[in-house]
């Protein structure tokens, strides 16, 4: 989502998201390509995948066949199951071969499962595994692809090594070997070959643009193996979407525990520590009321002061759960409030045309409720604004100060466990805080309807 988001608005990419702290190179990259290693792995990758994409696609295809031949009779059945389990294994072949070449990474598709225990309900669990035919035509589309890519691959970063080093090779082997030099054009009765200084001055220049062009076309050709191996090899959408609504099912679940034992503790040390000292007090003053009538006063005018402490508290707690406020009026009117305790003054800006959901509601007012306590404690800031906007079906709320900055959600803060509440529904939180500041923190959900 964060990608997404990036992508969409492209707001949030500044120096920290980009690798700050990397030395600069002093070459341009167009400069540098020819020589970097991602450059070679690359070209490593395309050499390999023609041998690999021959043998993948006539096991394939031959399998297939074999398989397809004698479904007339039972034996089709398991040599169609073989041919997905070998098509599987091509697959975590491919998935290594491009974490270790193209730095690919990608996670393992979800694993076969079988309803009981036999080889019978193995080859079933196979032959109904999307996961086994999308392996199967992994193998089979990449094969022209393979060759389509080597072809050019290899015409290029030969072509042009070999014109970049032709005054060497002018040089070596010509004297050696009685020839002219690189021979463009020949027939019986005449040859034109590159032998004077010009023309190899001009064959070089030439290698040498091909040079500095080649890894960039072949980074092209590899982006298209990238996506045939996360499109093919990779996990399902479907199965990718269930484990995230699992973690985030968990971090649902803990967060609710966490806030289970927060009120817990609230009550057990305020409010209910208090009570039950007013009980005692009461109780004294009863005992007292019939010698000492102004000793027994004074005490109820103490418990009386408790009892204002206490509900207070009360009233503290229940805005910490949901206040009331929230509820009757919506959004603008409970940020206003959370923003009138703030220490610094906040400008509030709130321009949707509905009410979401109250689930939405309770959580981006939280998440401005817990912004604007980052900015009293640790922001160090003169004055601060949130703005909440929604933009077609995503709800968008900003927090921006003029603190000090330094502000990082990646290292255990309060911010991290806020990041892990907004992923809870399939929100996201970008934080972009550069040292001196200002801080920008920008928050999306879903925006579901009341």
């Amino acid at each position: 989502m964060a990608t997404q988001y990036g992508q969409e608005y492209g707001e949030w990419d500044g120096p920290r998201a980009q690798g700050a702290g990397r030395r600069p190179h002093r070459l341009p990259a167009v400069l540098r390509a020819p020589v970097e290693g991602r450059s070679w792995g690359e070209f490593c990758y395309l050499l390999l995948s023609l041998p690999i994409g021959i043998v993948m696609f006539t096991y394939s295809v031959t399998m297939f066949s074999l398989g397809a031949g004698l479904l007339v009779t039972f034996l089709g059945i398991p040599v169609l199951a073989a041919a997905l389990a070998g098509c599987r294994g091509f697959g975590a072949l491919e998935r290594a071969r491009a974490r270790g070449l193209l730095r690919l990474e990608i996670a393992d598709p979800e694993p076969l499962t079988a309803n009981r225990r036999g080889p019978m309900a193995w080859v079933g669990a196979m032959l109904r595994s999307g996961v086994s035919w999308r392996h199967m035509l992994y193998t089979v589309v990449h094969f022209p692809w393979a060759v389509f890519s080597f072809t050019v691959g290899v015409t290029f970063w030969t072509c042009g090594w070999a014109l970049l080093m032709y005054p060497l090779w002018f040089w070596v082997f010509p004297m050696y070997g009685g020839q002219g030099g690189l021979q463009l054009y020949g027939d019986e009765t005449h040859s034109v070959y590159l032998d004077n200084p010009f023309e190899i001055t001009v064959a070089a220049l030439v290698g040498l643009l091909i040079t500095l062009a080649t890894p960039w076309i072949v980074r092209g050709l590899t982006t298209v193996d990238r996506l045939l191996v996360h499109g093919l090899l990779g996990p399902s959408r479907l199965a990718t979407r269930v484990v995230e609504l699992e973690s985030d099912r968990g971090v649902v679940v803990d967060t609710a525990a966490a806030d289970l034992r927060r009120i817990e503790r609230d009550l057990h040390d305020g409010a209910q520590a208090r009570l039950v000292a007013l009980a005692m007090d009461l109780g004294l003053a009863k005992e007292k009321l019939a010698q000492d009538p102004r000793a027994a006063a004074q005490m109820v005018e103490e418990a009386h002061g408790e009892v204002k402490t206490a509900l207070q508290e009360l009233r503290d707690l229940a805005r910490g759960i949901h206040p009331a406020v929230l509820t009757d009026r919506g959004l603008d009117a409970a940020l206003s409030a959370v923003a009138s305790r703030c220490t610094v003054p906040v400008q509030v800006e709130v321009d949707l045309p509905s009410r979401p959901a109250p689930a939405i509601e309770g959580i981006a007012y939280f998440t401005v409720s817990e912004l604007l306590q980052n900015v009293s404690k640790h922001a160090r800031a003169s004055r601060a604004t949130v703005d909440v906007w929604r933009v077609e079906d995503r709800l968008l709320l900003q927090v921006v100060d003029d603190g000090v900055g330094g502000a990082d959600a990646s290292g255990g803060s309060g911010l991290t466990g806020l990041a892990g509440r907004l992923d809870a529904v399939d929100g996201i939180l970008v934080v972009d805080s550069p040292p001196g500041g200002p801080t920008r923190v920008t928050a999306e959900l879903p925006w579901r309807s009341s």
